[in-house]
């Protein structure tokens, strides 16, 4: 068994009690002494502070990098301003996703960040753009954070003048203590927030100046599921994977117009027949929303029925828990999209079947930058 990686804030998490647990290859955070309820409502009330260094850091250069780019990602990039962030997918021949990332137009290259789980795969595949020119760089010499929250603001304003007047998916880097930052306003959250990229040697520091704001908290993988599953936002490798297309995982939105059918840039990526067919008929399937009735939480894997007896079965969720901000048990599901909002369904909990409602997705409404 290959040995866990430790991010550069390994020792920053057993010195404030967190709970480790092995995801994708590393060694993480699941949660601190303040537990997972109370880490996800200190970050929708306050601001709480993530290690996501374990994702992949990605530069791509080179004359023509947008339109390179764009025979692997459904993506409008070249349209892409500078200084600004678009989600994007890589798709594969069949349609299925590769996985997610954010694209990043830093001028004179791109920045790419890519799942955890995903790094040495999507590397991979980047790497047949160097026939093009484009030169393919992972970034392995700097820890990545993300601070969260309603008053992320005001706490990154105080170390670093001028992130306060960035929109939602702006990208800038600012100076702080002789450091770069590579800053961008996102997250996966649903709250406001940063994604702050920071050089190694200054990655602890930085992260104890986070803290020792008094609105800041350190949270783990715990409340960073909850938190994402509330705002409806689907994970890689559960919601979506590799024959999951993007009409069923509920991405179509990240592919403009300019990429479809009768567009201006249509198709040119993996997959673009099956996906663009798809998006034009509606998808038959697609991931929901569920409510279950009761306070029991259904979690992945459990199948869900059109009848409380027998019946056909319809999905599994493919993500579920509790909510503690929504105050009950939340699900997702990819299930027939003809089904609409308010259905009652059921699903099996051992042996039990128990009825769940389709629920408009996002469960918590996000309060973004605009």
């Amino acid at each position: 068994m290959a040995e866990l990686r430790r991010t550069m804030l390994y020792d920053l998490h057993l010195s404030r009690g967190a709970k480790m647990v092995p995801f994708a290859g590393w060694e993480m955070p699941v949660q601190y002494p303040m537990g997972v309820l109370n880490e996800h409502l200190h970050t929708r009330a306050h601001a709480g502070l993530f290690d996501v260094s374990h994702m992949g850091q990605v530069i791509l250069r080179g004359p023509g990098v947008a339109e390179a780019l764009e025979t692997l990602v459904p993506t409008d990039v070249l349209g892409l301003a500078e200084g600004r962030q678009r989600y994007g997918l890589f798709t594969n021949a069949v349609g299925g996703i590769l996985d997610d990332l954010m694209i990043a137009n830093k001028g004179d290259h791109l920045l790419l960040v890519v799942n955890a789980a995903c790094v040495e795969q999507d590397i991979g595949h980047l790497r047949q753009l160097e026939a093009q020119g484009i030169s393919v760089e992972p970034v392995t010499d700097r820890g990545l954070l993300a601070l969260q929250g309603p008053e992320a603001e005001a706490v990154l304003t105080r170390l670093v003048p001028g992130v306060a007047a960035m929109r939602f998916m702006d990208v800038a880097e600012f100076d702080w203590q002789g450091a770069t930052l590579w800053v961008s306003r996102s997250g996966y959250t649903g709250e406001d927030g940063f994604e702050i990229s920071v050089p190694a040697d200054y990655a602890v520091a930085f992260a104890e100046a986070l803290l020792a704001e008094p609105e800041v908290a350190p949270i783990g993988l715990g409340a960073r599921d909850s938190l994402r599953l509330e705002a409806g936002m689907p994970l890689y490798g559960h919601d979506m994977d590799a024959t999951t297309t993007p009409g069923k995982a509920g991405l179509g939105w990240s592919i403009p117009k300019l990429r479809r059918a009768g567009g201006a840039r249509s198709g040119g990526f993996p997959g673009d027949e099956e996906i663009l067919t798809e998006l034009a008929d509606g998808p038959s399937r697609l991931r929901r929303g569920l409510r279950p009735e009761g306070r029991a939480p259904i979690r992945e894997g459990v199948e869900i029925f059109d009848a409380p007896e027998g019946g056909e079965l319809l999905g599994r969720v493919s993500s579920g828990g509790f909510g503690p901000s929504t105050g009950g048990p939340i699900a997702m599901a990819i299930l027939p999209a003809v089904l609409a909002d308010g259905t009652t369904l059921w699903a099996e909990l051992r042996g039990k079947r128990i009825p769940v409602a389709i629920t408009p997705l996002p469960f918590h409404q996000p309060s973004y930058r605009r």
